[in-house]
């Protein structure tokens, strides 16, 4: 286990930092002057900071007991679905579903959005953006998605290869990275791109509660949820009507009457 979670950590460190490295030579849009690029990583690097520390305390003891007890029913499909690319496959389809559900959630009940926004008051995009989460959402997702684990009995393989896949690519859909067209348009046909995700980031509320697909894009056509707008250099980034906030104003946002 430790062993599957480091590897996990050092491969998604790497690719983030390929990506931090991409988006500074081959920008796809050139970042405003307004916009303090070195204050708001520290804020997004601080806040994922703090995330880290939660995991070996909160997130990774709910994973494995949610893995160690989690219903049995699978077992009687050994050498069929478990521990085969076809379970695998299912178990990234099923957790991707979930999560899809789960951000839309995070969009439509008060109680989650109160978390949730944080992540969208940052007023620009790049791969920093990606880790860029209030704990209480951190904490929130990890005993909901422990559930799902629990009631499905997926693995410990088939969750960390998940998690893996979803982190590089939230940084990737995240990233600021110039790709061309050719490359771009058929991948979004499959996962969540750049110019798929900068629109729900989009400060116009019709585009924020749209494309909430996290890993897969199909999901967003399946449940019409899919924006028709495209993806501009002038495009304002954030939510309407938002301020930029520090780091301590942001962690006690979500606490705060409204």
């Amino acid at each position: 286990m430790a062993e599957l979670v480091t590897y996990k950590s050092l491969i998604v460190a790497l690719f983030l930092l390929v990506l931090f490295i991409a988006e500074r030579y081959a920008p796809a849009v050139a970042v405003p002057e307004k916009i303090v690029t070195a204050q708001r990583i520290m804020t997004n690097l601080l806040l994922w900071f703090c995330n880290s520390l939660l995991s070996p305390l909160i997130i990774l003891p709910v994973t494995l007991y949610a893995i160690n007890y989690g219903v049995s029913w699978r077992s009687d499909w050994q050498g069929t679905w478990i521990g085969s690319w076809r379970g695998l496959l299912l178990d990234l389809l099923v957790l991707d579903l979930w999560i899809y559900w789960w951000h839309r959630a995070n969009h439509r009940i008060p109680l989650l959005w109160r978390f949730h926004r944080v992540h969208h008051l940052d007023h620009w995009l790049d791969v920093t953006s990606s880790v860029r989460f209030h704990f209480g959402e951190v904490i929130l997702s990890a005993l909901i998605r422990a559930v799902v684990i629990v009631c499905l009995g997926i693995p410990l393989l088939s969750v960390i290869i998940f998690e893996t896949l979803v982190l590089m690519n939230a940084g990737f859909h995240h990233s600021n990275v110039r790709l061309p067209t050719r490359l771009e348009q058929p991948l979004s046909k499959l996962i969540i791109t750049p110019s798929i995700h900068w629109m729900h980031h989009h400060a116009v509320q019709q585009d924020t509660d749209s494309n909430y697909g996290v890993l897969f894009s199909f999901w967003d056509r399946l449940f019409r949820s899919q924006s028709k707008n495209k993806r501009t250099a002038d495009m304002e980034i954030g939510l309407e009507h938002s301020k930029d906030m520090n780091l301590l104003k942001l962690m006690i946002l979500p606490f705060k009457s409204h």
